[in-house]
C-alpha cells in the first residue's frame, strides 16, 4: 500500500471515529447536570481523544510522510484506547437513555 493510500484510508477511519465521538458527546451534553458529572472522567477523556483525532486528521491531510511505521503503531494504540473509552461511555449513556 502506498503512503498516500494509507493516509487516505486512515483519514476516513479517524473521521468516522470522530463522528461517533461527536454523536456520543452531543447526547451527553443533553443530559441533566448531575448525570453529566457522573460521567465527567470519561467525557473528559473523549474530548482529549477528539482533539488528538483532529491533530492526526490534519497531519494526514497536510503532511503524509513516506514512512508511517512509527506513527502507524501510535495510531493503532490510540484506536484501541478509543474503542474502549467509546464503548464504556456509550454503555453508560445507554443506561441513562433507558432510565438507568
Amino acid at each position: 500500500m502506498t503512503s498516500k493510500n494509507y493516509c487516505r484510508i486512515m483519514d476516513m477511519e479517524l473521521t468516522g471515529w470522530k463522528a461517533k465521538l461527536y454523536d456520543v458527546i452531543s447526547k451527553i451534553d443533553k443530559l441533566p447536570t448531575g448525570d453529566k458529572q457522573k460521567m465527567y472522567e470519561d467525557v473528559n477523556a473523549l474530548h482529549i481523544i477528539m482533539a488528538e483525532l483532529d491533530e492526526k486528521i490534519d497531519q494526514l491531510r497536510t503532511n503524509c510522510p513516506i514512512d508511517w511505521k512509527p506513527e502507524k503503531e501510535k495510531i493503532a494504540s490510540k484506536l484501541a484506547d478509543l474503542g474502549s473509552k467509546y464503548g464504556r461511555t456509550a454503555n453508560q449513556l445507554f443506561d441513562y437513555d433507558i432510565g438507568g
